[in-house]
């Protein structure tokens, strides 16, 4: 069934929930979110309850947030109730779920693509029981899945893909791909950070066992609060050795030994970013409150005239033409883009670039094709 369109004057009701909106063209959603109106009012509201009732502010309401903010995120990315708990960053939602894994065995590969976001890279490459297998990108913009799958043999151990890749936007095969893993034991680690809030994502469908993200970018969310989901069959046995004492089932009796609860906190570690979780509230509820099939209706219609524009114009594009493999945003590639990137931020309009890609152009809901047009032309113009 296709979605409601959302409509001209639907969008410009919306975008007063937007302020900065009012003062500059702003197409980087996939980076940051632009912060709604009443985010502000929900930060004054965490100080004024730290200011009034100090330490009761944890039973009035800060303990109960990291429960209310996974509900709303397990809306958005179809996970199961109490299957997702909240982190400070997506590197370390990653630790948690691989510290989980037994790392000791005969399987110690990890496979995953080099157009992952590289602080993953990263993290894996300097683990010291694991290997890593990286498939190569011929083209910059996608990953070919044939490489992905055989790559993955009885020695692997996880798969950390993203779904969306944050340099081109391409879409990967999550269904493929977590085939093969568990065909042959290995895990599945999704990240859905460059698609959650923007592209539809049922995590119970694909059939992962992990996923991560965060509400920093589509979800409007601002910095500071990621999210790990375990699916449901594998969490109860699970114990993750990246904890903490909100992971225990009685975290106010202080115990020396861990015994691990059974809700959503279980693979949380310490004291989580409150703040960050008052100002993630309300980006979440409008994400919902629009509808994830309309949202992508939207992006669709307006990356689309990027595209068209682009090739008009005979800029180099580096994410894929194909609607159906491409996420929110779209990259491209005129001639000196970083030169090309400076004068548009110095015009407002607000994008960015990244080497050996391009200039990232990430419109949202909010945004009109009168706008994607504008920043068209003066790319145009800049030569």
């Amino acid at each position: 069934m296709k979605p409601d369109v959302l409509e001209l004057e639907e969008v410009h009701r919306w975008r007063n929930e937007f302020p900065i909106l009012e003062s500059c063209t702003y197409l980087i959603s996939n980076s940051l979110g632009a912060m709604p109106r009443a985010t502000k009012d929900n930060l004054v509201a965490y100080c004024d309850l730290w200011a009034t009732r100090g330490i009761r502010a944890w039973d009035d309401v800060w303990w109960n947030m990291p429960a209310r903010i996974s509900e709303k995120l397990a809306g958005i990315i179809g996970a199961a109730e109490s299957s997702v708990s909240i982190h400070p960053n997506v590197t370390t939602a990653q630790w948690v779920a691989l510290s989980s894994l037994d790392t000791s065995g005969r399987r110690r590969k990890v496979v995953y693509s080099e157009l992952n976001f590289p602080s993953i890279q990263y993290f894996y490459q300097m683990h010291p029981d694991l290997t890593v297998e990286v498939v190569r990108s011929p083209d910059g913009v996608s990953v070919p899945l044939e490489g992905i799958l055989e790559a993955i043999d009885e020695y692997t151990l996880v798969v950390p893909i993203s779904h969306v890749l944050f340099r081109s936007s391409f879409i990967q095969d999550v269904r493929a791909i977590v085939e093969r893993a568990h065909a042959v034991g290995a895990y599945v680690i999704l990240d859905v950070y460059h698609s959650c809030g923007v592209i539809p994502l049922d995590v119970r469908k694909l059939g992962v066992d992990f996923a991560v993200g965060g509400v920093l970018k589509w979800l409007c969310g601002g910095p500071g609060v990621a999210f790990l989901y375990v699916n449901p069959k594998l969490s109860r046995r699970l114990e993750p050795r990246l904890t903490g004492w909100f992971a225990h089932e009685a975290p106010m009796d202080f115990a020396p030994e861990m015994r691990f609860t059974d809700s959503s906190y279980r693979f949380m570690s310490g004291t989580p970013n409150i703040p960050g979780l008052f100002a993630a509230l309300r980006g979440l509820e409008i994400i919902s409150e629009v509808g994830i099939d309309r949202i992508r209706e939207r992006s669709l219609h307006l990356t689309a005239r990027i595209v068209e524009l682009a090739q008009t114009l005979g800029i180099e594009l580096g994410s894929p033409p194909d609607p159906d493999s491409r996420g929110g945003h779209v990259t491209i590639n005129p001639m000196n883009p970083e030169r090309v990137s400076q004068e548009l931020l110095e015009n407002d309009f607000v994008i960015d670039y990244r080497p050996g890609a391009g200039i990232r152009i990430a419109p949202h809901f909010y945004n009109t094709l009168e706008e994607v047009e504008q920043v068209m032309s003066a790319i145009e113009a800049i030569g």
